[in-house]
């Protein structure tokens, strides 16, 4: 069973509020770097960038992140493989800048722990802070978002889907019950 949270209209809204809340946090743009977390949270940094540039006129770095390989849940050791490490991956300079990770959903911390071991390997931030869509819960490690669009209180055989136009042809996100 899947029960709508928010259309299309509302995700706009929440972008904004996260967008002025990331402004007004650092001050301005100055030394900021939006980094989104591939795939969902690559397009909401892209989004929050154009929002950045349209009430700013500044065109803040905007990069991206695949925390794949340094994923504590999903790696396989087995492979016996050292993850290779792409010191381009960023695409943007870090070093001494307030970057910002983006991603759609937090959940257990997990995705933000390796996003962050990630992007320490390109470089030392003068800061990092977390903006995500939706917090929904269920923390393992002691992380947490600076910036939230909604928190959505949720049990663990539920699913929070973030649908965007740029995968799945449509804005909103969706509460899906796992439960048969």
């Amino acid at each position: 069973m899947a029960k709508q949270i928010w259309d299309e209209l509302a995700m706009k809204r929440a972008l904004t509020r996260i967008t002025y809340e990331i402004i007004e946090h650092n001050k301005g743009t100055q030394d900021l770097v939006l980094v989104g977390i591939k795939t969902r949270g690559v397009y909401l940094a892209q989004r929050i960038h154009d929002r950045i540039k349209e009430l700013e006129g500044v065109d803040v770095p905007l990069g991206e992140l695949d925390i794949t390989l340094y994923r504590d849940d999903r790696h396989d050791a087995s492979l016996k493989q050292d993850p290779v490490i792409n010191s381009e991956q960023v695409g943007a300079e870090i070093n001494d800048k307030n970057v910002v990770l983006i991603d759609d959903v937090i959940y257990t911390g997990r995705t933000i722990r390796a996003a962050m071991d990630a992007l320490m390997d390109q470089g030392r931030p003068r800061t990092i802070s977390v903006a995500a869509l939706v917090d929904r819960g269920h923390r393992e490690l002691p992380i947490k978002a600076d910036f939230v669009g909604k928190n959505i209180p949720t049990s663990t055989d539920e699913q929070v889907a973030v649908k965007m136009k740029e995968i799945d042809k449509v804005d909103e996100v969706i509460l899906n019950s796992l439960q048969k």
